[in-house]
């Protein structure tokens, strides 16, 4: 890096053209805070923070700060982010601006020889990468010292994932921290972001620099030389965005909402983004309106990647009328004209759904946002909630297992029960904290002493429970809504929009249209979900004392089963999410819920009828348990065998356990003695289905006794 630095005047007239080229404008000017935000970073070399609405142009700083600073001699641009759809727009971004952007991610291992030959020949820019690839060993030993030698400018964008106060904290962004400890002070550094509160920017501040009480201002000019010790130049403008129209339509159930969709998808603007909060509802809303005619696509963390990228591409070219998302569909996705955001319900926090509403109108005079609330939204709330914070327990049992010697995920796994999800979370938290390692063949313990923040936890536990008050408010507010959110985020400069519904009455029809109420149900009404039987013993279990590894014997496996709906769906879920609710009675089982697992057996076209009924024993809701299976087999006219005969005091465990430990917490628990068992097939059954591994040992034990075919059954599929 060369130490001259272009003049102020130079760099004014110098960054000008480059946004022009960028924007593909020939009048383009800079917007309230953008120049100043790259003069800190080019003549500066600033360490700064830029909290500004979707659509300000945060991009636009750090392409035309790269250009100046590769034109000064500087070495690439670092560009931290979080989500492929992201990199993707800012691939696309760059090209315009002339920029030669790269990405090293977990999709494109097939291109990362080139793009090291090109980073030695110094033919890159800018090298966009995953906070997660900041900690994979071959990364973090091979590539990043060189880049750290050579870096000419690190940005971080989507900032507030570094906070633990953020909406959408990630651990691996917390890496960041150690990552600006080890850049030379005179590399300038950029974090941005359009949701952040004022505990977000101190917090994000502080690890950008030494964020002292008196960080400069906005207004205040950037310095001509390094800032001392880190001290972080915070810009952040207002967060209103004129073009929003803002709305809450409040409707008495999920029926409903989808009936308004059915009735009004194609009166909204253009094409946008349908948000709902769990997978399923994602996919069940999707499928109801391919049914009745409308272009949409389901769009989910699920999702295929390349199906994936093909719908993000459809709905910037407007090929479908809206993508049906979970927040999978979040960060950074860029379609200027977007003409609306549906929500079916909300969001945990004002501040996440400020960053969605977002992905609206960031380029026209004009976009609709309206939420339809559901009964439903506090449960899903909660369970997101608790299951993103750490475990001091759990934690304890991850550390006291590794070792110096490296253990991969799913053999610790094994040797702890917390799935792998949860696990890798966990691990990532301790991984931060500097308990453990990730290292060449998994994980170590780091030696280093370790305690649990519980301080720390509690008050974000606790402010992630006023965030969702807040939420609740922002759909009773009488207030501007606009206004609302922009105070959420401590947005000084919040005045009523005059746009809204409540600023200016309700812009939305409310009415339903013949027959949609009834498609709506009739969809919501559909039942039966396949339950895949378990095919291969889970790797460890043989540590645990079960004498089972490899592929199940075919002899012993069960047949795919069915579900009457899933815990999470639309439609049956919100019915059994009743019944099985914390603290409700055991109890028979409802006529109407039995008449619809009726419709799941007439539905589900097996290729040999079950010739008798067997049940699973349930110690939490035996009644409920026993007259499901009496209530089918009197339907089916077929013989109820009576329940399995639990050994030794029956299963043990508790949902939410790994494989291993579930498989062993069942295993060997059940006897077939005492039933006459037939030779043909057997319709098992039981309340509930998560891991599968009761199911899979109840099959097998019908299956040593005689059993041709177990076919299981269960009122809910959990997850």
């Amino acid at each position: 890096m060369t130490s001259s630095l272009a003049a102020p005047a130079d760099t004014r007239a110098a960054a000008l053209a480059a946004l022009r080229e960028l924007v593909g404008r020939d009048d383009a000017e800079f917007h309230d805070g953008q120049y100043e935000a790259i003069a800190a970073l080019v003549d500066g070399r600033r360490r700064a923070l830029v909290v500004q609405r979707t659509g300000w142009g945060k991009s636009a700083v750090y392409f035309v700060a790269t250009l100046l600073l590769r034109r000064e001699g500087a070495g690439p641009t670092v560009l931290v982010s979080p989500l492929l759809a992201l990199m993707r727009d800012q691939i696309a971004a760059a090209e315009r601006a002339g920029v030669r952007a790269v990405a090293i991610n977990s999709t494109n291992p097939h291109e990362w020889t080139d793009v090291l030959r090109r980073l030695d020949a110094d033919e890159v820019d800018v090298l966009l990468v995953s906070p997660e690839r900041l900690n994979n060993p071959a990364f973090r030993e091979q590539q990043l010292p060189a880049l750290v030698r050579r870096i000419g400018m690190l940005v971080v964008d989507e900032a507030h994932c570094i906070s633990d106060w953020g909406h959408d904290f990630r651990p691996d962004y917390r890496r960041l921290r150690d990552l600006i400890a080890q850049i030379p002070p005179e590399v300038p550094v950029l974090a941005t972001t359009a949701t952040a509160n004022s505990r977000v920017v101190a917090d994000v501040a502080e690890q950008l620099g030494t964020a002292a009480p008196g960080t400069p201002a906005a207004s205040d000019p950037p310095t001509s030389t390094p800032a001392a010790d880190g001290e972080v130049l915070t810009i952040r403008g207002p967060l209103a965005r004129a073009s929003l129209r803002l709305g809450v339509l409040r409707l008495p159930d999920a029926t409903m909402r989808l009936a308004w969709l059915l009735s009004h998808l194609d009166d909204l603007p253009g094409s946008g983004i349908i948000y709902t909060l769990t997978v399923s509802a994602a996919n069940d809303t999707a499928r109801l309106l391919r049914e009745r005619g409308h272009d949409v696509r389901a769009y989910t963390g699920q999702t295929d990647p390349d199906e994936r990228e093909e719908s993000e591409g459809m709905l910037k070219r407007n090929e479908v009328k809206a993508l049906v998302a979970t927040s999978a569909l979040g960060m950074g996705f860029d379609k200027p004209d977007l003409g609306f955001v549906v929500h079916l319900g909300a969001p945990s926090s004002p501040v996440a759904y400020y960053q969605q509403v977002g992905r609206a109108g960031r380029a026209s005079e004009s976009a609709d946002v309206l939420l339809l609330p559901g009964p439903e939204d506090r449960a899903i709330w909660h369970y997101f909630a608790t299951a993103s914070m750490p475990d001091e327990e759990r934690a304890r049992r991850v550390i006291d297992e590794l070792s110096d010697v490296p253990l991969s995920t799913p053999a610790l796994e094994a040797r702890v029960d917390i799935r792998r999800t949860p696990l890798e979370l966990l691990l990532k938290v301790l991984d931060v904290d500097g308990a453990v390692r990730r290292v060449q063949g998994g994980w170590v313990a780091t030696g280093a002493p370790w305690s649990y923040d519980a301080e720390r936890y509690g008050r974000i536990a606790a402010e992630r429970e006023a965030e969702q008050q807040h939420m609740i408010e922002y759909e009773q507010t009488d207030g501007c809504r606009m206004e609302f959110l922009q105070r959420s985020l401590d947005d000084e400069t919040a005045t009523p929009c005059g746009r809204c519904d409540n600023c200016a009455g309700a812009w939305f029809p409310r009415e339903i249209v013949a027959g949609a109420a009834d498609s709506a149900a009739g969809a919501l009404d559909r039942v039966g979900v396949p339950i895949e039987p378990r095919r291969a013993w889970p790797t460890g279990a043989d540590r645990l004392g079960v004498p089972a590894k490899g592929r199940i014997a075919a002899a012993e496996q069960a047949g795919e089963g069915r579900a009457l709906a899933r815990l999470t769906d639309l439609g049956w879920g919100g019915t059994l999410r009743e019944l099985f609710a914390a603290g409700s009675p055991d109890a028979p089982v409802p006529p109407q819920v039995l008449a619809a697992c009726v419709r799941v057996l007439a539905d589900w076209g097996w290729a040999e009828r079950p010739v008798a009924v067997v049940s699973v024993p349930s110690r939490s809701r035996p009644l409920l348990v026993d007259s499901l299976a009496r209530g089918l087999a009197e339907v089916g006219r077929l013989p109820y065998l009576g329940s399995l005969t639990p050994v030794g005091g029956g299963p043990t465990g508790q949902p939410g356990g790994n494989s291993a430990f579930r498989l062993a917490g069942v295993w060997d628990r059940f006897t077939a003695d005492g039933l006459d068992v037939p030779s043909g097939g057997v319709l098992l059954v039981d309340d509930q289905a998560d891991s599968r591994w009761t199911l899979t040992v109840a099959a097998r034990t019908l299956r040593q006794a005689g059993a041709v075919e177990v076919l299981p059954f269960v009122l809910a599929l959990r997850g």
